[in-house]
């Protein structure tokens, strides 16, 4: 039995979710054709039985109970092996793999043709896209903590978006043409996620017809004055910390990528003074790759961090003026509200539960 699998990598913050979401809502038809996004349930969406797997492999536990993730990529390898044709797995927690868990992988996929699929973007926005993403998740730096930190290699997702390390770790053993480089569009091309998936389907050698249902997720960015509002909540409510998942999901789901992307407010980008940093960085990518003879899909210059012009007033996300954030807060309380009254009160309906039981009693 032929199998080809493609191990999607990430990187975070390059579109993953909707690339994700996109091969989720169309795995029926692209089945059809002998392509396959699988799950280990028919309960359990396809990317939440690849985000559990990935987390198995790298031997992590978060995002759910404790032991959740135990065995989840044991059984997606099982799905794999009784596919043929094109299996594709994706998860953009892959990234950072140490050597051992790619060992692991690649070991567990014996027998399959094996492609790494890594999708790029330009540190431009991919930085200011990553300290938001960590806001999300319960972080409280400071932007400018977070910019400090990932500048010396010392946050998890310098290790996800550092190229040479990544593809060197998990293109070890494979030949160069089984390694691919799929780099964003820049910000402001006109349909941007069309231009992606269509870059996907070329290496995936998907027939963009087959898929033919887009996707209305995507992991949007948030404003400053709203990154500020969930940053503060998060050492309010002590959220890294405690991770007490009753209002943790509110948190994230419901405001950071949901009430409050809705909001206006001046975005976060990468301060005129880090640019040179960036297109250092930027140098060493793009020398890697041309030298390692990776299949690169798009414009390798696509890349490139491009500076404001001189002159282009930066806002810092750091110094929020205070009448901002109050209307952010009370949009959030808003929401909150609204969700608490929308929720049933368990002691409320147990009350009923006991009335309706005393009457029952008194009827007979």
């Amino acid at each position: 039995m032929s199998r080809r699998v493609y191990l999607h990598i990430g990187a975070p913050k390059t579109g993953t979710t909707y690339l994700q979401d996109r091969l989720s809502v169309n795995a029926r038809s692209l089945a059809a054709h002998d392509v396959h996004f699988p799950t280990t349930s028919p309960l359990v969406s396809p990317g939440l039985a690849h985000f559990r797997g990935a987390l198995d492999l790298l031997g992590q536990d978060w995002g759910g109970a404790p032991g959740h993730a135990d065995g989840s990529w044991e059984a997606l390898v099982r799905r794999v092996r009784r596919r043929s044709g094109t299996v594709v797995i994706s998860h953009e927690i892959l990234a950072p793999a140490t050597p051992a868990h790619v060992a692991r992988a690649m070991r567990d996929l014996a027998g399959s043709e094996i492609h790494v699929v890594y999708t790029a973007r330009d540190l431009g926005r991919q930085i200011p896209a990553a300290w938001q993403e960590s806001v999300k998740q319960g972080r409280r730096w400071s932007y400018r903590r977070f910019l400090d930190r990932f500048e010396k290699g010392r946050t998890w997702f310098y290790r996800a978006f550092d190229v040479p390390r990544v593809l060197g770790t998990w293109g070890a053993g494979l030949p160069p043409d089984h390694v691919h480089v799929v780099t964003v569009p820049p910000s402001g091309a006109d349909q941007t996620g069309d231009a992606l998936w269509e870059r996907m389907c070329g290496v995936l050698g998907i027939d963009p017809a087959w898929a033919p249902l887009d996707s209305d997720r995507s992991n949007r960015s948030l404003g400053i004055a709203e990154t500020q509002v969930i940053r503060q909540l998060n050492r309010r409510m002590d959220r890294q910390a405690r991770r007490e998942s009753s209002y943790d999901e509110l948190i994230r789901d419901m405001l950071a990528q949901g009430e409050l992307v809705k909001r206006k407010s001046a975005a976060v980008t990468l301060p005129p003074e880090r640019y040179p940093w960036a297109q250092e960085q930027t140098e060493r990518w793009i020398e890697w790759i041309e030298g390692s003879g990776v299949d690169v899909v798009g414009d390798i210059e696509e890349l490139r961090p491009v500076a404001p012009a001189p002159g282009e007033r930066w806002r810092d996300p750091d110094r929020v003026r205070a009448k901002r954030q109050l209307g952010t807060a009370l949009d959030a309380l808003a929401a909150m509200t609204r969700e608490a009254a929308r929720r049933p009160d368990p002691e409320r309906d147990l009350t009923q539960r006991v009335r309706a039981g005393v009457q029952r009693l008194r009827d007979r």
